[in-house]
């Protein structure tokens, strides 16, 4: 009866706790919905503001005729400011009644564009000027002209706007760089009464799909936008920016954003409206709100159970505790014997579990009020403490790889097609000669930058032999592109070390030297049964070593195999150095300069000065020694230090002094590692 007693009470109390949480949470719920709406209610009332800000401000100075239509060099300055200092901005253009048509666009957050389209200056095509975003500044990258059929005359909101009285809003979806959504604050420009073009003003809709998704809807919510005819204009995307289109649609929650806004519409609702949708599974509180720009509507989907889902649980919650309380009043031995003892040693096993699997960091000490179980947890945090200091002195990450895929702690190893790399610091036994113990500072600064940047890429550091490392990829996980994520760790470690700014005793800056080469060879525990070594060995790994050691000889920085270029693709330029035939090696080998790594448009184009080099590097093995130092001189002018063709040249030049040789072989033979 007592029990009775305590459940009906219980159980009264709930079913009221419930109602009270219930309307708060829908309350809450509400609340969370009108700061979201406030939030993109004075986003989109920037962007228009934006807008109409840069487009009074160019429109004054054509006006002001403080700057003309045509005068290229203000024109680009003023275009350029409006869109760094406009930061929802995508375009700012300008078109002419006779189809000529400029634009400075943004690529991003980080690289901007000035286009031209000229009926008389490269006609058909347009040029393109890119420009790398710097801190309080921006850099000239490159120029291209582009075969383009975008005529700005033809387009439909120019025309509209040619024939205005002033701006206007308007759609548009054409651009030069291909279809994108967007919005456009356009209108006439008239200088002394004479009309010279429109001025247009672009925000594509992934600017909105970006802020859309910094917006926490809750946790599984989601938030659109809507134009007037229902049709979609932005979902929540992160990434979405001028290069990458918007792409982010929640399956479950957009067709629910659908329906509310067709109701919305069909019903002309001109005020905000809230309602209960479901699916198959799920309901969800919809809310669409009429936005500060012409037709465009705010839907917020966000599912009940986020915000009732908490009282739910709770309440049921309540309930197992209340018939659990109950049950268990008879079982309070038992319970007492589990909190003191059973879910100590559970957690002790825990901490056991983590050792196993030498994730250290997460060893944590566990008290209890028994001194055997708190003393058997600290013992258990002081040994994980005490293995903690041997993680500088073996590749932790390798060895919990290893644990994973349950490889044992003996010999043996398999053949795998892997990529090896081997960075060493030219010069290092003078270096290490002059400045004795010294050396130890910079040459830890030296092997820091270098262990992060090959781990960062995905690679396995081998071993440190003095000043050189050896690493690997491909193993012990399996990376299919293993080859070109060591060409960018190796891009990558240059960069690394001018950054840096690493001097010697003299003064002078650190310079290293990479071998890279692909192939297969055997990787495993390497060694005897009471000392081992993950690591590579074979013929492959030596041809990595020598060619390490070949940019000496042709004053290059990172050489490559043959295979490894193959592998690496378009994704890095490279160019053929020379055949060489490497020390303990009998067959002439192909040895690749890897100079740079190329994304987007620009894969599969290089320097012109490497088809030079090729050029001659092909009459140079056909004997043809004249061509060939014509070819490497021509390369030397457009690039005076260039080390292979400098090298190439003389032997060139000594091969036609000495009018040939009948044992000549097109390989250079390195006699020294």
């Amino acid at each position: 009866m007592v029990l009775a007693a305590i459940l009906l009470t219980a159980v009264s109390s709930s079913l009221v706790w419930w109602r009270t949480a219930d309307a708060t949470s829908r309350q809450l719920a509400s609340t969370i919905n009108d700061q979201i709406v406030a939030a993109v209610r004075k986003e989109v009332a920037s962007i228009v503001d934006q807008a109409r800000a840069a487009h009074t401000a160019i429109r004054t100075l054509f006006l002001q005729n403080v700057l003309e239509t045509r005068e290229a060099d203000k024109r680009e300055f003023v275009f350029l400011s409006q869109l760094q200092s406009h930061p929802t901005i995508s375009w700012a253009a300008f078109g002419w009644p006779d189809g000529s048509f400029f634009a400075a666009h943004k690529l991003g957050d980080r690289r901007l564009e000035m286009m031209e389209i000229s009926l008389t200056d490269h006609a058909g095509e347009r040029r393109i000027d890119e420009y790398d975003v710097v801190p309080g500044d921006i850099e000239f990258a490159s120029r291209r002209f582009e075969p383009t059929g975008f005529r700005v005359a033809e387009q439909a909101w120019f025309k509209t706007a040619i024939a205005a009285d002033g701006p206007d809003w308007f759609r548009v979806a054409e651009h030069p760089t291909g279809e994108r959504a967007a919005i456009a604050f356009a209108g006439p420009i008239d200088v002394y009464q004479e009309r010279q073009g429109v001025l247009a003003i672009i925000i594509e809709y992934t600017r909105l799909s970006r802020f859309l998704a910094q917006l926490e809807v809750g946790r599984t919510g989601a938030a659109f936008i809507f134009d007037g005819s229902g049709a979609l204009v932005a979902s929540p995307d992160a990434k979405a920016d001028e290069i990458n289109p918007a792409q982010g649609e929640p399956p479950a929650l957009l067709p629910l954003a659908r329906r509310a806004v067709a109701t919305a519409i069909a019903q002309k609702m001109d005020e905000a409206w809230r309602s209960r949708l479901s699916d198959a599974a799920d309901a969800y509180e919809t809310t669409v709100t009429p936005l500060p720009f012409p037709g465009w509507r705010l839907v917020t989907v966000i599912p009940e159970a986020e915000f009732l889902g908490p009282v739910q649980a709770t309440l049921r919650r309540l309930i197992i505790m209340l018939v659990a309380g109950a049950a268990l009043a008879a079982l309070a031995s038992a319970i007492l014997v589990r909190s003191m003892i059973a879910v100590p040693l559970a957690r002790v096993v825990g901490e056991l579990r983590h050792v196993e699997a030498f994730a250290l960091e997460a060893v944590r000490r566990h008290p209890s009020r028994l001194r055997e179980i708190g003393s058997l947890s600290g013992a258990i945090a002081e040994m994980a403490s005490g293995l903690s200091a041997f993680r500088k002195f073996i590749p932790t990450d390798l060895v919990r790889g290893l644990l994973r895929q349950g490889v044992e702690a003996k010999p043996g190893g398999t053949l795998q097609e892997l990529t090896v790399m081997f960075i060493d610091v030219a010069g290092f036994t003078g270096l290490s000669e002059r400045m004795g113990d010294g050396v130890v500072g910079l040459l830890s600064r030296y092997l820091d930058l270098v262990s992060e940047v090959v781990v960062a890429h995905g690679g396995t550091i081998d071993k440190f032999i003095g000043d050189a490392v050896m690493a690997f990829w491909g193993a012990p996980q399996p990376q299919a592109d293993h080859a070109l994520r060591c060409c960018l760790a190796a891009l990558a470690c240059q960069r690394a070390i001018d950054e840096a700014d690493l001097v010697d005793d003299l003064g002078q800056r650190l310079r290293i030297r990479i071998g890279i080469n692909t192939g297969r060879m055997l990787v495993g525990n390497i060694g005897s049964e009471l000392r081992l070594n993950y690591t590579v060995i074979g013929d492959a790994v030596n041809v990595a070593s020598r060619l390490e050691g070949a940019n000496k000889a042709y004053g290059t920085t990172v050489l490559m195999g043959e295979a490894t270029a193959q592998s690496a693709g378009p994704s890095v330029i490279a160019r053929e150095v020379d055949r060489i035939g490497v020390y303990g090696r009998e067959q002439g080998l192909a040895a690749y300069e890897l100079i740079a790594r190329v994304t987007g448009a620009a894969i599969g184009r290089r320097p012109s000065w490497i088809d030079d080099y090729e050029r001659a590097l092909a009459c140079y093995r056909v004997k043809d020694f004249a061509g060939a130092a014509a070819g490497f001189a021509q390369v030397l002018l457009e690039r005076p230090h260039d080390g292979p063709a400098t090298v190439m040249l003389e032997r060139s030049t000594r091969m036609l002094a000495n009018a040939g040789d009948s044992a000549w072989q097109p390989v250079a033979a390195l006699t020294a590692k």
